[in-house]
């Protein structure tokens, strides 16, 4: 049986069969209702019984952060290049759990063993996954942009709603540091209010810098890694011949695969605003400025204009996105020092490297000046005098009860709520998209917020959705 074959009859046998599998799994939801028949206790002592696909590079720091909890039980890994070298450090701490390259195969065998996935893939294939996995009743924990398009993450805004008991959340784990908390705080409390302006930077070296800007095709050189099995790498994706910068995060770097510097770092950068201040969708983007513009992979550097609109009292309000090593934004008077916060992970190429400016924002409002980091980095109001004013007016900051990914399984449970589940995390995801699409195209995007189309770009309206999924595949994208 040809693989595209397995992968239609595998998701619609478990369509058909979900409900006689109810009987035998306590978490499984009943594929296409909104049933759920779950205990607040779940897996053997308490704990999340937790399948794991993508099980190397930031796939592995997932697994170990929510075992670290104590409320998972590792049942299944699963990875399209198992016994790869960088899968060797999961593998060697849970070496008598079962092994899978095939997310479908593992569904198929041990759907009753499993109550939530994490899923820490490329973005590219996010989505499948994530798709089948929910259709089964499986709460998941997708690392972040949710997915890589426009509609993957429409749809799965729309699963979250058809299926209301399963836990979502997008790891974007600052979401549950104390930038969330102190945010949601000095908003309620109207210390950050009339906020028309975010500079959002990140000009650290990308993995795609220096590279040549006037190739006119996608690269096809080097052999396939004997661990790896590559169509289902590409898994939804439209076949592309195999290469070596496709890989092991290089993926990151091409249009067909990721979401460049802006889905990378824009959910720990931009996240608690877009929620905070309700912003939803952007009703223009603008490719202000595209050094090293190419049609495959990602400008040299890119400074992008989003404009929102009034919100429930709220003015208008415009972000501009900056990334590239040298593309630096105005800073105002009284910035002061940037700072990095210790508690940011290195990426998976090492350390974060020294630049002119830590990853971060500036929140620009009436009457105040606000400077911030990534993640979980706190606010600061400059200048410091003005902060020194304030100190006494500010709100107390309730400490986070639990973690991103502790959060999750607490979820899981029952006993707490995710802080980014898909209706929060999906609407922020999309907004990265659009942004790309200005940076694919290297054109203005005029979108109608209401519609969800684009109105200027009849091709860029066709990007939403992306090219169709590949034969096989088309089962995960109806909802």
């Amino acid at each position: 049986m040809k693989k595209n074959d397995f992968s239609r009859r595998s998701f619609l046998k478990k369509t058909i069969i979900a409900s006689s599998a109810a009987a035998i799994s306590p978490s499984l939801l009943l594929a296409g209702t909104n049933i759920l028949k779950s205990s607040k206790i779940i897996g053997a002592n308490g704990k999340v019984n937790l399948a794991c696909c993508g099980i190397g590079n930031r796939g592995a720091e997932i697994i170990e952060a929510l075992y670290a909890t104590g409320l998972a039980n590792i049942v299944a890994l699963c990875d399209v290049d198992m016994e790869a070298p960088h899968t060797a450090k999961i593998l060697g701490k849970f070496p008598d759990v079962p092994r899978f390259k095939d997310f479908r195969k593992m569904f198929d065998k041990m759907a009753n063993q499993i109550d939530a996935v994490s899923i820490g893939v490329p973005d590219h294939s996010h989505f499948p996954i994530t798709m089948m996995a929910m259709s089964l009743g499986k709460h998941v924990y997708v690392e972040k942009p949710l997915a890589r398009t426009f509609h993957e993450c429409e749809l799965l805004i729309k699963a979250a709603k058809k299926y209301p008991n399963v836990v979502t959340q997008m790891g974007n784990q600052g979401h549950s540091e104390a930038n969330y908390f102190q945010f949601k705080a000095w908003k309620e409390a109207g210390i950050i209010k009339d906020v028309t302006a975010i500079t959002a930077h990140m000009n650290s070296p990308r993995r795609w810098h220096g590279w040549d800007t006037k190739i006119t095709s996608l690269p096809s050189n080097g052999n396939i890694p004997d661990t790896l099995d590559w169509d289902l790498w590409l898994a939804s994706s439209q076949p592309h011949k195999f290469d070596k910068d496709f890989i092991n995060g290089q993926w990151r770097c091409w249009y067909d695969f990721g979401l460049g510097a802006l889905g990378d770092w824009g959910a720990h950068i931009i996240d608690t605003a877009h929620e905070f201040l309700e912003l939803g969708l952007p009703y223009e983007i603008n490719p202000v400025k595209l050094d090293g513009y190419n049609k495959f992979f990602f400008p040299q550097a890119s400074t992008i204009a989003f404009k929102f609109p009034e919100r429930k009292g709220m003015p208008a309000l415009d972000i501009t996105w900056y990334d590239g090593i040298n593309n630096l934004p105005p800073i105002p008077n009284g910035y002061g020092v940037s700072g990095l916060d210790p508690n940011i992970p290195p990426p998976s190429t090492g350390k974060l490297e020294p630049v002119k400016l830590n990853p971060g924002k500036i929140i620009y409002s009436k009457d105040l000046t606000f400077k911030g980091g990534s993640h979980g980095s706190i606010l600061s109001i400059i200048p410091e005098e003005k902060a020194k004013d304030m100190a006494s007016i500010l709100p107390e900051v309730p400490k986070s009860p639990s973690n991103h990914f502790k959060n999750f399984l607490l979820a899981c449970k029952g006993e707490e709520k995710t802080r980014s589940p898909f209706e929060i995390s999906g609407p922020l995801s999309q907004v990265f998209s659009l942004g790309v699409l200005t940076q694919r195209l290297n054109t203005k995007i005029v979108f109608d917020r209401k519609k969800n189309t684009i109105t200027n770009s009849k091709i860029a309206n066709q990007l939403l959705m992306g090219p169709p999924p590949r034969k096989g595949w088309e089962q995960y994208y109806k909802v």
